[in-house]
C-alpha cells in the first residue's frame, strides 16, 4: 500500500514537472539558471537553519546537563545527611542502652 503511495506520488511529481517546464514564461536556459539559483539560496538557507538548531540543541543539552549534575549533588548531599542522622541515631540509641544497662 506505501509504495502504491509512493510511486503515485512520483508519477505525479514528475509529470507536474514536465508540465511546469512546458508552460514556463522562461527560455530553458534562463529558467535553469533561476532554478540554479533557488536551489543555491535553499540550499543555504537550509545549512543555516541547521547550524542555528544544532546551537539550540547544543544549549538545550547543555542545560540539561547542568540540571542532572546539580540534582545529582542535591541527591548526594541528601544522602550523606540522612547517613550521618542515622549513624547519629544509631549512636545515641547504644549510648541510652549502655547507660541503662
Amino acid at each position: 500500500m506505501a509504495a502504491s503511495n509512493l510511486s503515485c506520488f512520483c508519477l505525479g511529481l514528475s509529470v507536474g514537472a514536465v508540465i511546469g517546464l512546458l508552460f514556463a514564461p522562461k527560455p530553458g536556459d534562463e529558467l535553469m539558471g533561476d532554478l540554479c539559483e533557488r536551489a543555491g539560496e535553499g540550499r543555504d538557507f537550509i545549512r543555516q537553519r541547521g547550524g542555528q538548531l544544532r546551537e539550540q540543541a547544543e544549549e538545550i543539552l547543555d542545560r540539561g546537563r547542568s540540571n542532572v549534575v546539580s540534582r545529582r549533588d542535591q541527591l548526594s548531599s541528601a544522602l550523606e545527611a540522612g547517613r550521618r542522622a542515622y549513624q547519629e541515631a544509631a549512636l545515641e540509641e547504644l549510648e541510652l542502652g549502655e547507660s541503662k544497662g
